[in-house]
């Protein structure tokens, strides 16, 4: 084994089966962490931008957190209750670009599409961002250090995932519990604390909040929108269940929809309790994120050098960063869909020793890098990028689910009809708030950045358009009718290089002649003079019986001179096949490559642009080849 091998093992760990894809299927406990960690998390983060948006009007507006709050609930529950139905309808996943795609075509696929790809790698790096910002809170001293915490919290989740899915899901089943059980317990406390006079306002309170932002009029509902839009975080990774229903045991459909439930009723209770909590002891938002709202609530609940306090931040932290997980998962199906359908590189659609699809994997972690060190891991700059790409595809998706209804319901019995009329009107219901609330983030987050999340939309509807259309291309190209009598080469011109007469040139010609061409022949390039004579010498002394062609090349090249005379040959003699047999190097260590083959490589690089040849590399295994093997 080598020595790539013995990382890649202990990194990955040993390779999988394909039969034993079934053991990778996830239960209900174990997918709730895998699909749901970001929606459970952005309750950390959600009440938090509503406080801040609102903070910009002056105190007197924090009071309407809760009405903004309110609305955001009710957004989620709807959506929730509709991607409950994509699930049974759409098993074999995908989400959104498959109900699109079902229902609407290739163009409103690829527009959902690109806007989950966009989305899903945003939530790598604001989830990630938004846990560092956790752990700074605690040990501000780690602050200058978090583009490098940061990075090093996606190359963990990108090894984790590598892995393969149950592996990853077990590592991140005991944050994601640990988040939701404490938050239950700081809320109950907080009850408790709260009825008995017990429960101190937040270290924020009695700051000063300087108006910033223009009120009066439409300008108030201008600053309510906005925050209703920041909010809306609290949305964002809903969606990745029914992109990952395929990921369940059986019954798939059944397990994802009541996981999808399951996670809806926790963060909408989670989310609730935050907004009370936090305008009961009001706690503001700071701009810089530290302290954020959700640490002042754990100070003010457990006591601030508590065991509990470090606890929650820690387990706060770790769901946040885990957060990144929804997305590590939705980006490698959804790009293996894609590349299927063959919108994107087939490479995608392949998966690694773990039964994962790796490649997607170290894209989506590659992208999300760039990002934050592009951003400075600002969880304030990035957040406004934020969300378009999920209302984008929530709206195509509830729309989709309308017509997917309507298309049924004809064909109906009398019973079936009566299910399909509600499932229709819960799928209207959720496209238009979700139409209208796309509307609304669109309005509010362009001027402050949003523009480069669309942006980005289009640049990657067009890629995907483009690589479509490639595949097509050479589909045609390729399947186009052709008599085998066209292909029929007349004869086989076989060339041999050379360079000098030695066992790897032997092997050549002896495999050259075995392939009974018309005409055979040894080419060498004369780059220096009195190596080529004494190749010549040593090619008559042995008695090789194939004739030698000596190019010149005045430039020293060898390259060059080769092209050109294959080519003098395929214009002399169009049907001709001109065969190149190029002796090869095989070594076993990969410093020793670099010392050999590199003129092979150039040469074969230009062949394959040449119309009517074929190269054929005939290998000769040198000793170190066997020591290396022998030593794996």
């Amino acid at each position: 084994m080598s020595a790539t091998d013995v990382v890649k093992r202990v990194m990955v760990g040993r390779p999988l089966r394909n039969e034993q894809l079934p053991d990778t299927l996830l239960p209900k406990w174990l997918a709730l962490p895998v699909f749901a960690s970001d929606p459970l998390s952005s309750v950390a983060y959600a009440t938090e931008e509503i406080v801040l948006v609102l903070g910009l009007g002056g105190a007197a507006y924090l009071a309407d957190a809760k009405w903004v709050s309110v609305v955001i609930a009710a957004l989620l529950a709807i959506v929730v209750v509709s991607y409950r139905q994509t699930c049974h309808a759409y098993p074999n996943g995908g989400g959104a670009f498959t109900v699109s795609l079902d229902n609407f075509g290739p163009t409103a696929a690829l527009t959902a599409a690109s806007a989950l790809l966009v989305d899903y790698v945003m939530t790598v790096a604001v989830s990630v961002v938004a846990g560092v910002v956790a752990i700074t809170s605690a040990a501000p001293s780690l602050g200058r250090h978090a583009v490098l915490i940061s990075v090093g919290a996606v190359v963990l989740l990108m090894l984790a995932n590598l892995r393969g899915v149950k592996e990853s899901g077990r590592a991140f089943a005991v944050p994601t519990y640990a988040f939701v059980s404490l938050t239950f317990l700081m809320l109950v406390v907080a009850g408790f604390k709260a009825a008995s006079g017990n429960l101190p306002d937040a270290s924020t309170a009695t700051e000063q909040l300087h108006q910033t932002a223009r009120v009066g009029g439409i300008y108030t509902l201008s600053l309510f929108l906005r925050a209703f839009a920041s909010g809306c975080t609290a949305l964002t990774g809903v969606e990745a269940i029914s992109n990952g229903v395929p990921a369940f045991r059986k019954p798939k459909s059944r397990n994802a929809a009541n996981t999808l439930a399951i996670m809806g009723v926790l963060s909408l209770a989670m989310f609730g309790g935050i907004t009370v909590l936090a305008l009961h002891v009001h706690a503001h938002a700071e701009p810089s994120g530290n302290p954020s709202v959700i640490s002042q609530l754990a100070v003010g609940v457990f006591g601030s050098h508590t065991a509990l306090f470090y606890a929650y931040q820690a387990a706060t932290a770790g769901i946040l960063v885990l957060a990144a997980n929804t997305a590590f998962n939705g980006f490698p199906v959804l790009s293996s869909i894609l590349a299927q359908q063959r919108y994107l590189p087939r490479q995608l659609h392949n998966r690694g020793d773990k039964l994962v699809f790796s490649n997607g994997i170290l894209l989506l972690g590659g992208f999300a890098i760039a990002l934050i060190v592009g951003f400075d891991a600002n969880i304030d700059r990035l957040i406004q990028l934020y969300i378009i790409g999920v209302f984008t595809s929530f709206t195509l998706s509830q729309a989709g689910m309308v017509r997917h209804w309507n298309r049924l319901i004809h064909d109906a019995s009398a019973r079936d009809r009566r299910r399909i009329h509600v499932a229709r009107a819960v799928n209207s219901v959720g496209a238009t708030a979700t139409a209208i609330v796309l509307l609304i983030v669109v309005y509010t987050k362009v001027t402050h950045g949003a523009w480069l999340a669309i942006v980005a939309m289009v640049v990657l509807f067009t890629l995907m358009k483009r690589i479509r259309r490639h595949y097509d291309s050479v589909s045609r190209e390729l399947d186009a009718p052709l008599d085998l009598e066209q292909v029929l080469p007349s004869r086989n011109h076989a060339i041999v290089l050379v360079s000098r007469v030695h066992l790897p040139t032997m092997r050549a010609i002896a495999y050259a002649r075995a392939t009974r061409p018309s005409v055979l022949e040894a080419v060498t390039v004369r780059v220096d003079a009195a190596d080529t004579n004494a190749l010549e010498g040593a090619w008559g002394e042995r008695g090789i019986g194939v004739p030698l062609t000596i190019l010149d090349s005045p430039y020293r090249e060898v390259t060059r001179p080769v092209v050109d005379y294959v080519r003098r040959i395929r214009r002399s003699s169009p049907r001709d096949v001109v065969t190149v047999f190029i002796p090869e190097y095989v070594v076993g260590r990969w410093w020793e490559q670099l010392l050999h083959n590199q003129s092979a490589l150039r040469l074969k690089a230009r062949l394959l642009f040449e119309s009517g040849v074929m190269v054929t590399s005939v290998p000769w295994q040198l000793r170190s080849t066997a020591e290396v093997q022998h030593a794996s």
